[in-house]
């Protein structure tokens, strides 16, 4: 098989998704042409060099509906003879639009791809488009339906995580995304966003609050006590499911879980051939991609088994690996991957994660990807896998290494 490169990755700024944030009003199309322009130029690449663009957005309605991915090759610099494919698996729509792109260069359908996605959460509310599982009784009742949130609660009584836990490592998320930012750690991948005039609209990751504390967190509710314990009652469908709990703590709430924010990501991805025709040198080889199913009612353990199936398929150890990328969904969801394989917390999210910068849901799994490769690069590491956890019960992961 043809091996799939990555010539290079590119995000916006993460902007808060509301109302008041810098990028409120750009719509997702604008958002998504202006990345896919700012990789074509950055490039040098003829509009017409790529065979797709595959573009991940969750709540596939509204700005955000009728494949997205075309409109937004119609609006940029890129050839109208570029088709586009809207995708969505939930939050790793940004990732599984990567992999899908390498595993096509792979098989020989097309020397290029670009990858990525969008999500506006300030201009279309997540859940807007609906969802079966939620709110079909005739699936949710079968499956046990409870809210992500409660999930990660579930994932904190199940796997014994306490809060004190769960807001060290939101305070440690901060910690780290200051840092990036303060050391330029950023600076080769993140694209200023710019109105129609030219002039800036948004350089930095605004939705960071790098003055969080323990005693700032502490002093927070927990956000999903109440849908668990009162009205409509998650908790009691939760442990139908796990009647082993006797109760569920909740010990999640607003700063130790991903920030609602608007932000887009591409990537670029090719064959050998394809570098050698532009002049472009591969930064790294996706060495594999896996995703898979998990139960539905804790939903959010997707990068644990799905991080033991790449180890599976490839043959290699966790030790083989040198950086990990794992989206903070909720804090438990880290805690439990590092619980699980023993990880030392210093190989993983060192830059900071989506507690202190935010989940653009459908780019943040191409976000993810991008930032792992430059860390490897600045870290003169090797190895890295970048992995999701995804509504309904999924998980998804890539593996890169540098060449």
């Amino acid at each position: 098989m043809t091996d799939a490169y990555i010539y290079d990755a590119i995000r916006t700024p993460r902007g808060k998704g509301r109302a008041d944030g810098s990028l409120h009003e750009v719509t997702s199309l604008r958002l998504s042409a202006l990345t896919l322009n700012a990789l074509k130029e950055r490039n040098n690449l003829d509009g017409h060099a790529v065979e797709d663009v595959i573009w991940g957005n969750v709540t596939q309605v509204m700005e955000q509906g009728g494949c997205l991915a075309r409109s937004a090759v119609l609006a940029s610099d890129l050839d109208e003879r570029i088709p586009g494919l809207a995708i969505n698996r939930f939050c790793a729509s940004g990732m599984e639009a990567v992999n899908l792109a390498a595993n096509q260069v792979r098989g020989g359908a097309g020397e290029a791809y670009i990858a990525g996605g969008v999500e506006m959460m300030g201009r279309v509310a997540m859940g807007s488009d609906g969802a079966a599982i939620a709110v079909d009784p005739t699936l949710a009742m079968e499956k046990y339906f409870v809210p992500q949130g409660i999930s990660a609660d579930i994932i904190a009584t199940e796997y014994g995580f306490t809060r004190d836990q769960a807001d060290a490592l939101a305070v440690q998320s901060q910690k780290r995304a200051k840092t990036a930012w303060d050391e330029g750690r950023f600076s080769n991948s993140v694209i200023t966003v710019k109105d129609q005039n030219g002039l800036p609209i948004l350089a930095h990751d605004e939705y960071m609050r790098p003055e969080t504390t323990m005693q700032t967190l502490g002093a927070l509710n927990a956000s999903f006590q109440a849908m668990g314990e009162v009205m409509p009652g998650f908790d009691k469908v939760a442990m139908l499911k796990y009647p082993h709990l006797e109760k569920i703590n909740h010990i999640h709430h607003a700063g130790n879980s991903s920030g609602i924010v608007d932000g887009a990501a591409a990537v670029l991805i090719g064959s050998k051939e394809f570098g050698a025709k532009y002049g472009l040198k591969p930064r790294a080889r996706i060495r594999h991609t896996a995703k898979i199913g998990t139960d539905p009612t804790i939903m959010l353990t997707g990068p644990v088994p799905v991080t033991e199936k790449v180890l599976r398929e490839t043959g290699m150890a966790i030790g083989d690996i040198d950086l990990f990328e794992v989206n903070e969904a909720f804090a438990a969801v880290v805690l439990r991957f590092m619980q699980a394989f023993d990880v030392d917390d210093a190989k993983v999210n060192v830059n900071g994660g989506s507690i202190a910068m935010g989940h653009p849901l459908g780019a943040t799994g191409a976000i993810i990807i991008g930032t792992l490769l430059d860390e490897l690069e600045r870290s003169d590491k090797e190895v890295g896998l970048a992995t999701l956890c995804i509504a309904s019960g999924m998980g998804a992961a890539t593996v890169i290494e540098r060449v």
